[in-house]
């Protein structure tokens, strides 16, 4: 019988499901258990095809648009965890739709912070990447041409304001730490008196994984982040990592995803799981790790997490009491 190769197995903490994400996809799984199917769901409910694709199981359709919903349907109809242009609950509303809100409470505090702005007759600077939903989302509180985007240090460098003294900045909740604190500084540098929000909108679960990934990342040999390509918040771990000095740095979304010609020869691996991955994938990639090397597991925590966000009203149990 030949002898499994040994390796260590660093597992990040916390990684996976953050408090928005459970929220959004609980407001999924309570809409289908009170009304049942089919639930519409505006864009992916979270980034993650495991997820996505386990609630269409369950009777959730999901589309991009609202135009793709029938006209006289009393189906319940949800804005996903990143948040949507003001103009989508306001399509919805006339068309009668019943429309459930998931989107993450940190993700409007971001709304409101820009909408406070623009009362107060400010410039508004968004930190962000095109095109993500949530910028979409942000952008889209507002009148056009109300926010500008900056995605890198160089556009902060290069942007020439209306008025110098009357600025302010939102960002992205799933940004670079490390990447936006850059942007900032160029930009603070530049705008001394720029309006910033009271409380970092980097929200808590990016922060805590990154920095576990930053203990993790410099201490093994490869690190694998559980998550999809066009999840903001996975991507920025992977790149922590390489940052971090991590030679094989991983994005993968299922086991069958992995190129294990990337591990060879590896003793030490880091695993950690973007905020909208579930940590069953986690341990289908430990399992398949498993029928290859013995594993000797150990955790390395960065945060305490115990965040909770409730429902949207008409979905908690007193609603239906």
């Amino acid at each position: 019988m030949t002898t499994k190769p040994s390796l260590k197995i660093v597992l990040c903490s916390p990684r996976g499901f953050c408090a928005g994400v459970v929220r959004a996809i609980d407001t999924v799984e309570r809409a289908l258990a009170i009304h049942g199917a089919p639930v519409y769901v505006r864009h992916e409910i979270v980034h993650n095809k495991y997820v996505v694709d386990s609630l269409k199981t369950k009777g959730a359709i999901f589309v991009e648009e609202l135009a793709e919903i029938p006209d006289n349907t009393s189906a319940p109809v949800v804005f996903s965890a990143h948040g949507v242009p003001k103009s989508v609950p306001a399509d919805a509303k006339e068309r009668n739709f019943f429309s459930l809100d998931a989107t993450c409470p940190l993700v409007t505090k971001v709304h409101r912070e820009a909408a406070i702005h623009f009362k107060r007759g400010r410039e508004i600077l968004l930190i962000g990447h095109s095109h993500h939903p949530e910028v979409v989302g942000t952008v889209g509180q507002l009148p056009p041409g109300a926010v500008q985007l900056i995605e890198t240090a160089e556009d902060a460098q290069t942007f020439q304001p209306k008025d110098p003294d009357n600025l302010a900045f939102v960002t992205q909740t799933t940004l670079s730490i490390d990447d936006t604190a850059e942007i900032v500084a160029v930009l603070k540098k530049r705008f001394p008196t720029i309006n910033g929000p009271h409380k970092e909108d980097i929200c808590y679960a990016t922060t805590n994984r990154q920095l576990a990934v930053k203990k993790v990342a410099p201490v093994v040999d490869a690190l694998i982040v559980v998550g999809a390509p066009n999840s903001s918040n996975s991507q920025r771990l992977r790149e922590v990592a390489e940052r971090e000095g991590c030679k094989v740095s991983v994005l993968a979304q299922r086991a069958s995803d992995l190129d294990w010609s990337m591990f060879e020869g590896i003793t030490s691996l880091g695993i950690t799981a973007g905020a909208s991955a579930p940590e069953v994938i986690v341990e289908e990639i430990m399992d398949a790790f498993a029928q290859r090397y013995e594993l000797h597991v150990e955790t390395v925590s960065a945060a305490e997490e115990n965040e909770f966000f409730p429902l949207p009203r008409s979905l908690r149990p007193e609603a239906a009491a």
